[in-house]
């Protein structure tokens, strides 16, 4: 019993970790002002590229890396159109979805059914690994695991504790007082929106190369959508996004606990969706001050207007 549920919660960290980094990077999107629905496309686009590199060269960071650079280009699509342009996020959001799936699919259909020879490796954590229980659960993973918690404390403190952290919260609640400081609103969104999908492309290279060996067209399953609900779940902020972002996890973990005893797979399927809709809907009911939500938020900002 005991093994069982130490897989359990292996498999929810391991579940939990491409919702946390793609979060991360939706958070800091967001709070600088700027809404990308794009999450679900860039993910996409990182896992293909993470595996095609992989893939390729034989070398997991390598393709990492790949992914990091090609989301970052993707994303400054999403910033030109969403603070140069000033057009809709929204609808910028989701053609940037759509052209991620289309490109990962047309991209990466070569690649279907071709394993990986070899899968980003776990780094067990010297002395502590070797913990009773504990060791095994949270100090034997991949390195993106690590990277994940790294990253969400790093932009906790970042956005809470430093003038970096106050320039980028204060673009995305009144950027016209943020410029007559003499800081450019546009930099800073077009950085927050690149890094966020850095992050994405992260994720999805955690998909292909840590969290299974393979490519499938299709292989993001929604988990974007996921992240732009985990934002609002964890009110913005990193540190909320971590217990979030593992509490969807085990969300995941649960369609394959409950396959047994004769669930419909159709509903089960539906699980980590409906929780995201609960979510939304919460979101919706509560006022949106109680929810931290950044002021400007999907407000295009206009230099010199008042």
């Amino acid at each position: 019993m005991e093994e069982i549920i130490i897989s359990v919660i292996q498999r929810t960290l391991v579940a939990g970790t491409p919702l946390l980094l793609a979060t991360i990077g939706e958070i800091i999107c967001e709070r600088s002002g700027i809404l990308n629905l794009g999450i679900e496309g860039m993910m996409a686009i990182g896992a293909v590229t993470a595996f095609i590199v992989t893939f390729t060269t034989g070398s997991p960071w390598l393709g990492l890396l790949a992914a990091i650079i090609a989301t970052s280009f993707i994303s400054v699509i999403h910033a030109f159109v969403s603070i140069s342009l000033q057009s809709s996020q929204v609808v910028s959001g989701l053609a940037l979805t759509m052209l991620g799936l289309g490109i990962s699919g047309l991209v990466g259909k070569p690649y279907i059914g071709k394993p990986l020879a070899e899968k980003m490796a776990t780094w067990p954590i010297p002395f502590l690994s070797d913990l009773p229980v504990v060791g095994v659960i949270f100090f034997d993973h991949s390195p993106y695991f690590y990277m994940a918690i790294l990253l969400a404390l790093i932009a906790w403190f970042l956005l809470q504790y430093t003038k970096l952290g106050i320039v980028v919260r204060s673009a995305g609640e009144n950027p016209r007082a943020t410029e007559t400081q003499g800081i450019s609103v546009y930099k800073i969104r077009y950085w927050c929106v690149i890094v966020g999908g850095a992050l994405s492309g992260m994720a999805g290279a955690h998909l292909s190369t840590s969290y299974s060996k393979s490519w499938i067209e299709g292989m993001t399953a929604g988990r974007g959508w996921i992240v732009i609900a985990l934002t609002i779940f964890a009110l913005w902020n990193p540190m909320r996004a971590i217990i979030g972002a593992f509490l969807f996890g085990g969300i995941f973990v649960l369609q394959y606990l409950l396959q047994p005893l004769g669930i419909s797979p159709n509903l089960l399927a539906m699980l980590p969706y409906i929780c995201t809709l609960l979510v939304l809907f919460i979101g919706v009911l509560l006022d949106s001050r109680k929810l931290s939500a950044p002021a400007m938020l999907a407000e295009p900002y206009r230099r010199g207007e008042r």
